[in-house]
């Protein structure tokens, strides 16, 4: 499908926003939505800049030129039509951020093996998402890219250390590279903060109910 499952919103949109990259690449662009939705979030809130007026560098590449739409031209700086295969080799950029959404499951285990050490390369960071079950699939809109090949786990990024994953009920979302450390820092402090907020409200609920408990005795 030229989209994802919107359950996985929250952390991707997230982890872009942590991020703040300057320039950034979206692989399997589909529908655009990551693109429109970093475009939004990245020159929108909190930058001051006037609408329109766009200061980041989205780029991205797409396989399937039949996907592509006049909004497409819109949000992204420039496409690269073809296979990641073929065009991140020759890639000379090298971006802050690589969006690799529901992607990997496209190509054989070698294949993608291939595309993450091209995006090691031509990337600081690495936000990946890929199904934890993964359903059969063949040609989608007359795609043949969309063929599912290889059903990505946890135990599949071992091999690389500058990395942590964040929890989601249909994706496993993989965070890598030089801001790690930093990232992972922020998504768990918030965390904490937010566990804490929930027993403070449920320790004054508490407290409230006994003392209305009392007055009505």
């Amino acid at each position: 499908m030229p989209s994802s499952h919107p359950l996985q919103l929250n952390e991707i949109i997230d982890l872009v926003i942590l991020t703040d990259p300057q320039k950034l690449l979206d692989i399997g662009v589909g529908f655009g939505k990551f693109g429109f939705l970093s475009r939004e979030y990245l020159e929108m809130w909190n930058s001051g800049n006037d609408y329109l007026h766009w200061t980041r560098q989205i780029d991205g590449i797409e396989a399937f030129e039949a996907y592509l739409t006049p909004m497409h031209d819109q949000v992204y700086d420039k496409i690269f039509h073809g296979d990641a295969l073929n065009i991140l080799p020759a890639m000379t950029e090298r971006y802050d951020l690589i969006l690799l959404i529901d992607v990997l499951e496209h190509f054989t285990f070698e294949e993608g093996l291939n595309v993450l050490e091209q995006c090691r390369r031509c990337g600081r960071n690495i936000v990946i998402s890929v199904p934890k079950l993964m359903s059969p699939q063949g040609e989608v809109y007359g795609n043949p890219y969309e063929t599912h090949k290889y059903n990505w786990n946890t135990n599949d990024f071992s091999f690389i250390r500058d990395k942590f994953f964040l929890s989601n009920e249909k994706s496993t979302i993989c965070y890598i590279g030089e801001d790690w450390e930093r990232i992972k820092f922020t998504v768990r402090r918030r965390k904490t903060r937010n566990r804490l907020k929930n027993i403070l409200s449920f320790l004054r609920l508490t407290r409230i109910l006994k003392l209305l408990s009392f007055l009505w005795t």
